[in-house]
């Protein structure tokens, strides 16, 4: 079931520029949580789900937006997130990512698959197999050519295996298992250049849940440890020119990545060094999922849920 806000409680679409600190809110809506922002390749709108749909936020020359009614912001556009409409669609969780030609998105959806569909709307193509696994979005290739996604697989005792990595051409067949042990993994994404898949994982935990950030190769190869601290960090994402690493981060002791939690938005170089604290937020799920960065690659997209106060 989708996602919906709690009593008293908002989603706040903003852009932050992550070489001023400036943060812009551009929508605040107390009816739908937004969730999952991702930035269109030409920098004119955004990508987000909300109650289990898509839906696009156009931008004001990569500005502010139209408040929906709910706010007097500055510079409003005259426009609100419009729900883009997909035929025969399950509903969506907040797991999507733009394809690179521009014109399409992958999704997935609560039937478990991943899907791929153009951005103004139609039908969708699945794309995952009847394959026993729960698949979830994280990463397309720089080609296009290649999917990323977390699955997971129930035992026969109804207990659930460990998250695992895999990957999948985009136009469907035999998924790839990247990944094949005891230690959750989640969030594989590509970096720019196509030589990395990077994760977020527990096996360097010495606690349960605690994640940190690492990459390999595509093929599962070549493991690195990326972060190494007392948080949790979870959802690593490359900027467009491949030099940043943005993710968010959780207060110790959190397992898995929960919604309505303090967490902080974290900035650092592509190998994991220079970590520095960007904002801190009231959000977590549905915060930065997916790939948030403009094609800049200065700004960030983000959602957090405030309460009422």
């Amino acid at each position: 079931m989708p996602r919906t806000l709690a009593p008293g409680q908002r989603s706040r679409i903003h852009v932050l520029d992550v070489e001023t600190g400036e943060d812009q809110i551009l929508h605040e809506s107390e009816a739908v949580l937004y969730e999952a922002p991702n930035w269109t390749l030409d920098g004119a709108a955004l990508i987000l789900n909300g109650d289990g749909h898509l839906f696009r936020l156009d931008l004001d020359d990569g500005g502010a937006l139209d408040d929906g009614g709910d706010l007097d912001l500055p510079g409003r556009a005259g426009g609100a997130p419009q729900r883009i409409p997909l035929d025969g669609m399950a509903p969506l969780n907040n797991d999507h990512v733009l394809d690179p030609d521009g014109e399409h998105v992958f999704v997935s959806a609560d039937d478990s698959h991943i899907h791929r569909a153009l951005l103004t709307g139609g039908p969708a193509e699945q794309i995952t197999l009847e394959d026993g696994l729960l698949h979830y979005l994280h990463g397309v290739s720089p080609d296009g050519a290649t999917l990323a996604y977390t699955g997971v697989q129930r035992r026969s005792d109804g207990s659930w295996v460990p998250p695992n990595l895999f990957t999948i051409r985009a136009e469907g067949g035999e998924s790839t298992q990247l990944t094949k042990d005891e230690f959750p993994d989640d969030g594989p994404e590509y970096s720019p250049d196509g030589a990395w898949i990077y994760f977020n994982s527990e096996r360097s935990r010495t606690v349960a849940g605690h994640a940190q950030l690492f990459r390999m190769r595509p093929d599962g190869t070549g493991r690195e440890q990326l972060t190494d601290d007392e948080r949790v960090n979870w959802f690593p994402h490359l900027s467009p020119d491949g030099a940043r690493l943005a993710y968010v981060s959780f207060p110790p002791g959190t397992e898995g990545h929960p919604a309505d939690r303090e967490v902080i938005l974290r900035l650092g170089a592509a190998d994991g060094t220079g970590i520095r604290d960007l904002t801190a937020v009231f959000g977590g799920q549905g915060t930065m999922n997916v790939n948030s960065w403009a094609p800049d690659s200065r700004r960030l997209a983000y959602v957090d849920y405030p309460l009422q106060s």
